[in-house]
């Protein structure tokens, strides 16, 4: 991915709920954007408290640097210009997290309704540029373009987050929100493919088949991270299928929640499944005969596999040398 931001950007000014705190923020490739300066402000803590945090994100493997990170140049006070690495929403989400900060869920809210205008922005001018074109294939891709941004692991949680936190028993801490979240994943990935997400990750990973059985992935080969990602594994019908359910389900829930009817993530659960039911898919019972923990630990097995099989001719001669030393020194 290009870890460069455009110097013609948007800049908007977020101002906390207390109204303490006035922080700029960069809006671009369907994202926010935020320095480590930034959050130190939005989190009222030290940049080097936040440092520390992201060192934490990236050595435990949370999040990828490449896909969160950015550089621009910036014009400091004293009229030099300077490389300065800027962050996106999900890497500001996690630091939120640790840093238990009331201030980062509020952001979280404010900068997904701001993305969600900004695609809505670009979505009517492109539908404007259609409209001047005169038709063709475009608009169906801009609006599959659109499922598959909606649909992805991240956006569906947080989006799920957002919707779900209306409940009367919600609380982010509490492990039955995440097992509810987990339920909510499986009950769509089985009504599109007869598999929970850990079950389709388990039969589906295998080092003897091309790309270690993933459809979609970044760069030239697959990543362990990648190899997690249930969605990764799908065909293109399935995919297209799961796009266009998660899609329909968000504008749902998201009428239910503004109608601020009193629901339980139970209720919530009810809900999704009239939905699965009025568009005659196969409702999930239970939690699937794979565990999460099962599936990944198959996952990171057949990823060993894969590698240890598609060394470059370099990794190749390396380790010969290196057996051949090993050797010598007996």
């Amino acid at each position: 991915m290009d870890n460069k931001l455009n110097e013609k950007n948007n800049f908007i000014i977020y101002t906390t709920d207390d109204g303490q705190v006035d922080i700029e923020v960069r809006l671009e490739d369907e994202n926010v954007w935020l320095t480590q300066n930034s959050m130190a402000e939005l989190f009222d803590t030290t940049k080097q408290n936040i440092s520390l945090h992201i060192k934490n994100i990236f050595e435990e493997k949370e999040l990828e640097e490449n896909s969160v990170v950015k550089h621009s140049l910036t014009t400091a006070k004293d009229g030099k210009n300077y490389k300065t690495k800027f962050y996106n929403l999900d890497l500001i989400i996690s630091v939120g997290y640790r840093v238990k900060s009331i201030r980062g869920t509020q952001f979280r809210i404010w900068a997904n309704k701001l993305i969600k205008e900004y695609l809505i922005k670009g979505y009517n001018l492109n539908v404007e540029r259609f409209k001047n074109n005169g038709g063709g294939p475009y608009f169906e891709e801009v609006l599959e373009k659109i499922r598959d941004i909606r649909s992805s692991e991240k956006v569906f949680w947080r989006k799920i987050l957002d919707i779900y936190a209306t409940s009367v028993d919600y609380d982010a801490k509490n492990e039955q929100t995440r097992e509810f979240f987990r339920t909510v994943q499986n009950k769509m990935h089985y009504a599109v493919h007869g598999n929970t997400a850990a079950e389709v990750i388990f039969n589906r990973v295998d080092s003897e088949k091309e790309n270690i059985g993933l459809t979609n992935f970044k760069g030239s080969m697959p990543t362990r991270a990648e190899t997690e990602i249930a969605k990764n594994y799908l065909n293109e019908k399935e995919l297209n299928l799961l796009n266009r359910m998660v899609s329909a389900y968000l504008d749902v829930a998201e009428i239910n929640a503004l109608n601020m009817h009193a629901m339980t993530m139970k209720e919530w659960v009810n809900e999704l499944n009239g939905f699965l039911t009025m568009t005659h898919k196969d409702i999930l019972e239970g939690a699937g005969t794979i565990s999460h923990e099962k599936a990944l630990a198959k996952a990171h097995e057949e990823y060993d596999k894969y590698m240890r099989n598609h060394l470059t001719q370099a990794e190749k001669d390396y380790l010969e040398i290196m057996s051949e030393d090993i050797k010598k020194l007996k």
